[in-house]
């Protein structure tokens, strides 16, 4: 487990990385286009990025990882980007948000993986004048292949718009992976529900469970997100075209789409579980019918039982001949009796 730092006392703007530590280096790529032109580098120095910047093309500087302070110093100096902002950025346990500067916006959100449990990554896009700068954590790849294909096939629209739709077009990868991690955890709720029905046991409850943890870490991590993108469409700043607004438009409506699917997932795992215990306590009520009417059946046959079984000197029946067969076929009659009056009754 790793220990998490803490900022707490310290000084608005303190940075303090809180994430997995980690020794790997921080890699920059650099990304300038226009629409006739793409240009792609690898760096893993600050300086010598800033030195192959081509002026009048529109930039994207994609930073992997988050966890080399004196490197986010630097690029925030460079951009002139807030403290506090610079905080959020080292800060990965921040909630998906909006904000709006002189000369930049900025928008935290998450990107999510999914296996057998859910991961969740930050991620913090800045949009700067004609140009995108984006830092996530280096753990679990990205969702931003798409775009870096279209780019440098120069194909849609990325490549003849400007930076706020490179800015939009990000966060839109981003949403659509969560529908590929929606259909994922679909079939895990198809499978365990189907596990559930057909043979229920202790390790399917502990699925059950376990799946309807990730599903609530998954709900707390997207919910935020629909608030981001209406204060994105609301807002007034320069940085975002009217054209983008439109786009954006659309990107709410993903996002409703995503947390009405993840509810409807809460609910059915909610009632699942309903389901699994209601079949328990069937189950239980079952036995404890059989074992009752076995009782019913047995204790009028162990009362005469125990009648003749006391053995005293005058009883009549202890001298008779017949006594044992007679006592024999009261015991099954009673018995018999018993039987045909439950199943009249249908109690079995």
């Amino acid at each position: 487990m790793n220990k998490k730092n803490s900022n707490i006392g310290l000084p608005p703007g303190t940075l303090v990385y809180n994430g997995p530590s980690t020794n790997e280096r921080v890699k920059i790529t650099l990304i300038e286009y226009n629409e006739t032109e793409f240009f792609e580098q690898e760096f893993y120095d600050l300086s010598e990025c800033m030195k192959n910047v081509k002026p009048n093309m529109t930039k994207w500087l994609n930073v992997e990882g988050v966890h080399r302070l004196e490197l986010i110093e630097k690029i925030g100096k460079h951009y002139d980007i807030h403290p506090l902002t610079l905080e959020d950025i080292v800060n990965v346990d921040q909630r998906s948000k909006f904000e709006e500067y002189d000369n930049y916006v900025l928008c935290i959100m998450k990107m999510i993986t999914f296996d057998t449990e859910v991961h969740a990554e930050q991620l913090s896009l800045i949009l700067h004048e004609n140009t995108v700068i984006s830092f996530q954590e280096p753990h679990g790849g990205d969702a931003f292949d798409i775009i870096r294909s279209r780019l440098r096939q120069a194909k849609g629209r990325v490549r003849k718009l400007g930076s706020d739709y490179l800015f939009y077009a990000l966060i839109d990868a981003v949403v659509d992976s969560y529908f590929n991690i929606i259909e994922k955890i679909g079939d895990a709720v198809e499978e365990i529900e189907e596990e559930i029905m057909n043979n229920a046991n202790k390790n399917s409850l502990i699925k059950l469970y376990q799946l309807k943890r990730e599903l609530i870490f998954l709900r707390k991590q997207v919910w935020p997100m629909r608030d981001m993108i209406s204060n994105m469409i609301r807002s007034e700043s320069d940085f975002i075209s009217k054209n983008t607004q439109i786009f954006l438009r659309d990107l709410l409506d993903h996002s409703t789409r995503i947390i009405d699917t993840v509810e409807t997932y809460r609910d059915l795992l909610s009632g699942i579980m309903d389901v699994y215990l209601s079949n328990t306590s069937n189950r239980m009520n079952e036995v404890m019918k059989v074992l009752t009417i076995m009782s019913s059946i047995f204790i009028p046959v162990t009362f005469i039982a125990g009648v003749y079984g006391m053995n005293f000197e005058f009883m009549p029946e202890l001298k008779s001949p017949y006594g044992y067969a007679i006592t024999w076929l009261v015991m099954i009659g009673v018995m018999v009796g018993q039987i045909i009056y439950f199943k009249r009754r249908k109690w079995f």
